[in-house]
């Protein structure tokens, strides 16, 4: 198969790079895979790392106010697809997804158009249902919530395939790298016997972290020094910083700032917490937290709880329910011996259901049906 994999970030990308680059990595010693993003993204960067993969620096401009920069961007592509002829290009967002389906009119042979959905947002409105007429062959769902979604969408009428995200478990993995320094984590006021618990889930609001910290103000005095907690992403803005002061809560959490690489931090963790609500739909950073022998405390946002087996290898709390995480707290602290084997069984349930190879086979066999139904 000859596939295009495209992803209009200019930035960083989050979920979505990391989903292209470790698909591209997968398909890549099978298939002719080629990467269309921007210049200077970090797609862009890390796809020339990743042997026999083709980068093709190509803006997707969105908004009224880019139309020249726009019918340049449409120009190129179009150009690029009548040269190599894809039989798939799988886009990954709203301004690709567009931009494709103008890139593919009039040629000789179409290719496929698979739309990955990222995130829990609604697809309603006339624009959904243009490219889901139109410009959508196949969709693929990254968890159950999402599939539910969908059926409920104009893209129903699509080709639908379940794909749970995977992760790199080799990479994240329990021993892969030196723990970092755990009292590092534990500023700005140690207490080597407080428990760890963090994400590297980032720092946007939706992540929960502030509700993990609001639960945390709940508890008694005694019962709040008993935890520290380690969050890997942006710092927080001045309102933030305010309100974690108003808490009384400052000293016991750390903000590494953004890392390069969160694994020596997410090894020091006793345990991990994705507490989103909004935007979430199944989580790379908690997979990658139990793939590295961590429990996890999840909210019942979208599809984090199909992650967790519940007592088994973490725990699932209503989302923004701030009783419900500090009770969760009190139940780690009570628990505290036996979290070591929750990492364990979680790190087991890793190896099981979330590697890359299932990921890229299972996209594979999608792509494939696809082709085989059109054909």
């Amino acid at each position: 198969m000859k596939v295009l994999l495209t992803n209009f970030h200019a930035g960083d990308g989050g979920g979505h790079t990391t989903y292209v680059v470790g698909l591209a990595r997968g398909l890549a010693a099978q298939h002719a895979v080629h990467v269309a993003a921007p210049a200077g993204s970090r797609l862009n960067r890390e796809a020339r790392g990743i042997e026999g993969i083709a980068v093709l620096d190509q803006p997707f401009p969105n908004g009224l106010g880019k139309l020249a920069a726009r019918r340049r961007a449409l120009r190129q592509l179009a150009g690029w697809l009548r040269e190599h002829e894809m039989d798939i290009v799988h886009v990954n967002g709203s301004a690709d997804h567009r931009l494709v389906m103008a890139a593919v009119r009039g040629l000789r042979r179409r290719p496929a158009i698979v739309l990955t959905k990222h995130n829990s947002k609604p697809m309603t409105g006339l624009g959904h249902a243009w490219r889901a007429r139109f410009g959508t062959d196949m969709v693929i769902a990254v968890c159950a919530y999402v599939r539910r979604q969908l059926e409920a969408s104009p893209y129903a009428r699509c080709r639908l395939a379940t794909v749970f995200n995977g992760v790199d478990i080799h990479r994240f993995a329990p021993g892969a790298v030196p723990a970092g320094d755990r009292a590092t984590w534990l500023k700005p006021t140690g207490n080597e016997a407080a428990l760890l618990i963090g994400s590297n889930a980032g720092t946007a609001r939706y992540k929960g972290w502030m509700d993990l910290l609001e639960a945390l103000a709940r508890l008694g005095p005694d019962e709040s020094e008993r935890f520290r907690v380690v969050l890997a992403g942006g710092l927080p803005g001045a309102d933030d910083l305010a309100r974690i002061e108003a808490l009384g809560v400052s000293h016991l959490v750390h903000f590494t700032g953004r890392l390069d690489d969160v694994r020596p931090m997410v090894a020091c963790l006793d345990a991990g917490f994705v507490l989103s609500w909004d935007v979430e739909t199944i989580s790379f950073a908690c997979r990658e937290m139990m793939a590295m022998g961590k429990p996890v405390l999840v909210s019942d946002y979208a599809g984090l709880p199909e992650n967790i087996r519940r007592g088994s290898d973490g725990w699932v709390v209503p989302a923004r329910h701030l009783d419900a995480i500090a009770e969760a707290l009190r139940g780690l602290w009570t628990q505290r011996a036996g979290l070591p084997a929750m990492g364990m069984a979680a790190r087991a349930h890793a190896e099981a259901e979330f590697g890359l190879e299932h990921f890229v086979d299972a996209t594979e066999k999608a792509y494939a049906g696809l082709l085989s139904s059109k054909a």
